[in-house]
């Protein structure tokens, strides 16, 4: 130990210190060997309590059922027999637990859904009277079942199989009503026209329903051009066609006015050949049924005679513009 060299007061103290902190490292190491001899103990006493029942309830079995002198495999065939014995006792025992907690469970939901109506108590020798009185008054509550009234009616309500039958009967009638337009407009129609370069020159030419003006000018563009010089270098674009004194767009087709059955200033847009209307007798009260030839007209001839009748009349197609009486003349009657 290492020796204080200083007064004696301070020396005294610094050996009282260090005196006592080896005795606290003493009982340290004390408590330390009492703490794990306790745990051996407590590990082996567990180990026997687990396995002295077991141990017991065999040995007083193999000397019950053994009487004189045998041999080891008797002995040890005894002892497996009565191990096995023992198991099965257990599980016995552990099944008949669980089935008794399972009907303890069941009785407690029971009685937490029943109410009971019987306010007697009876004594003891009335017992099985009065089990046998709450259970012919104990009222169970069920729960009612919902279902629909076929009486009311409920064709306003939301159903989805209602409505998805509606919605395929409207896509079959769409489908119907487009394969039957897409035949109209394959139907073949005779136009009548007449090339109109100051005097008419009357042509016939057959299309579809559902060709467009461009696409008729095209085909009277070939036809006249044989017959024709200033149609030689002349296009689609510089040619117009003017039906009942109505300059009709090229993008608009037979087939449009046929359906709308639209009118025009002089006649009907919708009928495409020419006749007139005879009539015996006239009546003011009955409006003219006649058709007009549609006049095919160059672009530019229009440009230098639009002042002039019958090109004065001539104005273009307005889709909102309608024309309650036909009219050949500019003249309003006063």
């Amino acid at each position: 130990m290492a020796h204080y060299k200083g007064a004696a007061s301070e020396g005294a103290r610094a050996a009282a210190l260090l005196k006592k902190r080896e005795q606290g490292r003493e009982n340290l190491e004390f408590m330390k060997k009492k703490i794990t001899e306790e745990k051996s103990v407590t590990r082996i006493t567990t180990i026997e309590s687990r396995f002295s029942t077991q141990f017991d309830f065999v040995e007083r079995e193999l000397r019950n059922n053994t009487i004189g002198l045998v041999t080891l495999e008797q002995m040890k065939q005894k002892r497996e027999d009565i191990l096995q014995e023992r198991e099965r006792q257990i599980a016995t025992q552990t099944a008949a637990r669980a089935l008794l907690e399972k009907r303890k469970e069941k009785e407690n939901k029971r009685k937490k859904t029943t109410i009971s109506f019987d306010l007697d108590e009876e004594g003891d020798d009335d017992e099985s009277d009065s089990e046998q009185k709450e259970s012919n008054d104990i009222v169970t509550f069920k729960k009612p079942k919902f279902g629909k009234d076929p009486t009311v009616e409920t064709s306003f309500l939301p159903d989805r199989q209602r409505e998805e039958e509606e919605r395929q009967e409207r896509e079959r009638l769409r489908l119907e009503w487009v394969a039957k337009q897409e035949a109209i407009k394959r139907e073949v129609i005779e136009i009548t026209y007449s090339y109109w370069d100051g005097s008419g020159h009357r042509r016939t030419i057959q299309v579809n329903k559902g060709n467009t003006i461009q696409h008729f000018l095209q085909k009277c563009l070939e036809a006249l051009r044989k017959e024709f010089n200033e149609l030689k270098t002349a296009s689609v674009d510089n040619l117009m066609y003017i039906k009942e004194d109505l300059i009709i767009p090229h993008h608009m087709s037979f087939y449009d006015f046929i359906v709308r059955k639209i009118r025009g200033k002089s006649g009907p847009l919708f009928s495409f050949d020419v006749h007139e209307d005879v009539r015996l007798i006239n009546d003011a009260s009955v409006e003219k049924d006649e058709s007009h030839a549609g006049k095919v007209v160059l672009r530019h001839w229009y440009e230098r005679n639009k002042h002039i009748f019958p090109a004065s009349r001539w104005e273009p197609y307005d889709p909102e513009k309608t024309y309650d009486r036909y009219t050949i003349s500019d003249k309003k009657s006063n």
